[in-house]
């Protein structure tokens, strides 16, 4: 028997977590285009909006009934507006550990909702779903991501060296491949004892594989 996760939607305070919508398509493709996005992640870029429906009918679902990963619309829970994602992919069902990432929109940073929506999922997969370990990978500059990690309780555990690549502008508007650094952060369930709920104000970005 395959393991699963499963089609969930998780509330905190401001936030509704929930699955992937064709009605997410236009404003998830805004967001995958933008410049922040396009430097932290392997997002194919340009992101058309055909990716973006291909991404929640077909390859989201796949993964999750598959058991490996699950994504999440972050949506704010007064205007149902989308402001993020969160995905969780790589799991491991003998180890029960997962890495997780995440997204906000351009439009939703600086509000703290990659900390609340992170620790809410986090807490929904090592108590809920009674997973051992929550993995992040961190680019060594992008310290937004690394204020979430850090606030949602999260230990830095080492550095893997050039293993990350990012994209910077180059002077002719386009963009370059540059290696970096990755930091590797975990997440185990009694690192959540004493984790306030008070959201970071800042927008992280975590790399990993997106689709």
């Amino acid at each position: 028997m395959t393991n699963t996760f499963p089609d969930i939607s998780l509330s905190t305070e401001r936030l509704v977590l929930r699955p992937l919508e064709d009605d997410d398509v236009p404003a998830l493709t805004e967001m995958m285009n933008d410049e922040l996005v396009v430097a932290w992640t392997p997002v194919p870029q340009p992101f058309t909006e055909g990716a973006a429906r291909t991404w929640v009918t077909d390859e989201a679902p796949v993964e999750r009934t598959e058991g490996r990963g699950i994504a999440l619309a972050v949506t704010e829970f007064l205007t149902q507006r989308l402001v993020g994602v969160i995905q969780l992919s790589k799991a491991n069902w003998h180890v029960r550990a997962t890495e997780m990432s995440y997204i906000i929109a351009p439009w939703a940073r600086g509000e703290g909702y990659a900390s609340e929506a992170a620790l809410a999922t986090a807490q929904w997969l090592l108590r809920d779903q009674k997973f051992e370990r929550l993995e992040l990978r961190t680019a060594a500059d992008n310290t937004a991501s690394q204020q979430v990690a850090q606030k949602i309780g999260c230990i830095s555990e080492g550095v893997l060296r050039g293993a990350c690549i990012a994209r910077t502008r180059t002077e002719d508007g386009g963009w370059a491949d540059l290696r970096t650094d990755y930091i590797v952060w975990s997440l185990l369930p009694e690192d959540l004892d004493g984790v306030g709920e008070e959201s970071a104000d800042s927008g992280g970005f975590t790399y990993s594989d997106w689709n």
